[in-house]
């Protein structure tokens, strides 16, 4: 059997470290000597030599300028402060190890809380109403907050002001997670009894149509003038509109063309009567992701929230 340690004499004006000189780990060997009373079984506790749970508790005595553990025959006992602070340690401790214990599971039903997202109006259209469907059924104390692509970014994720991004993410931020969720591709959107559906829709016979083009920033170019151009073919611009919804309207009501994704704003082209066509030009692939800043990586209701869209969105489209 390991001899029991000798107390070391400490007087008031021994020094104290500060919290910074402390190291915390010295709780766990406090609780332990508290517990037991003895050197030895609080050693045999927490796995320690004798001789290490002994240099513990120099410097536990040396920190709270008190022996803490005193001689009294065969046993040691605590003293009038180590007994004071009993319960606190003891406290301080299930706090620490409770702070670092795993995060509990989410459980959505229980969850009241609003989560803000970005989206092209398109994909709010898609599947803004089964998304929120589930989020209804799942978790009733929940909000969805979308907001209009472009209103928010990389500046919001980083800041918290936005939660969750979703739609044609091309920037590489080294601090901001995206997943992608699925990959679309652009057709020809025009009213019944447009005359471009006359015939076949070839490459000089869709330039020389009338374009609406989808931009929130007013844009009068993109992919599709890329594409014309390596032809050598311009096509003629008649105007703007903001979002895809006042597009769909203005195509409607026009002898403009414009341009939808296949699998997610055919559908609402679909419900406004609106004919889709297949456009004479290789363009580029629609690559949907989602976006979040890492602050929210081990977040588990924004793990829900992550999931609940990883799944309506491939679901949807």
């Amino acid at each position: 059997m390991r001899k029991e340690a000798d107390e070391r004499r400490v007087t008031p004006s021994s020094p104290a470290g500060g919290l910074a000189k402390v190291d915390l780990n010295l709780i766990v060997a406090l609780d332990a000597l508290l517990t037991e009373e003895s050197v030895t079984a609080a050693a045999d506790r927490l796995g320690l030599s004798g001789p290490a749970m002994s240099r513990a508790l120099g410097r536990i005595r040396r920190a709270l300028g008190d022996p803490v553990l005193v001689r009294a025959g065969r046993h040691m006992v605590p003293t009038p402060r180590a007994l004071a602070m009993r319960a606190e340690v003891r406290r301080v401790l299930a706090d620490a190890r409770s702070l670092f214990a795993p995060s509990a599971p989410c459980d959505p039903a229980a969850l009241e809380r609003a989560f803000t997202l970005s989206a092209h109006d398109s994909q709010v259209m898609a599947f803004g109403a089964p998304l929120l469907g589930r989020a209804a059924r799942e978790a009733p104390g929940v909000t969805l907050r979308f907001l209009a692509e472009g209103a928010a970014g990389v500046p919001s994720l980083r800041d918290g002001a936005l939660d969750l991004e979703i739609g044609v993410i091309d920037r590489n931020e080294p601090e901001i997670r995206v997943e992608p969720l699925t990959k679309d591709r652009m057709v020809g959107v025009a009213r019944p009894g447009h005359p471009l559906l006359d015939g076949p829709v070839t490459l000089r016979r869709y330039a020389a149509a009338s374009h609406l083009v989808d931009s929130r920033r007013g844009r009068l170019s993109g992919p599709v003038d890329e594409a014309l151009a390596a032809h050598g073919l311009r096509r003629r611009v008649a105007g703007t509109a903001p979002t895809f919804a006042s597009a769909l309207f203005v195509i409607a009501g026009s002898d403009a063309v414009g341009l939808v994704s296949e699998r997610i704003g055919r559908p609402a082209a679909a419900a406004l009567g609106l004919v889709t066509f297949e456009v004479p030009l290789d363009l580029p692939a629609l690559a949907i992701s989602m976006a979040w800043h890492p602050r929210h990586d081990a977040d588990n209701a924004h793990r829900w929230l992550r999931g609940i869209v990883r799944d309506t969105v491939r679901g949807t489209v």
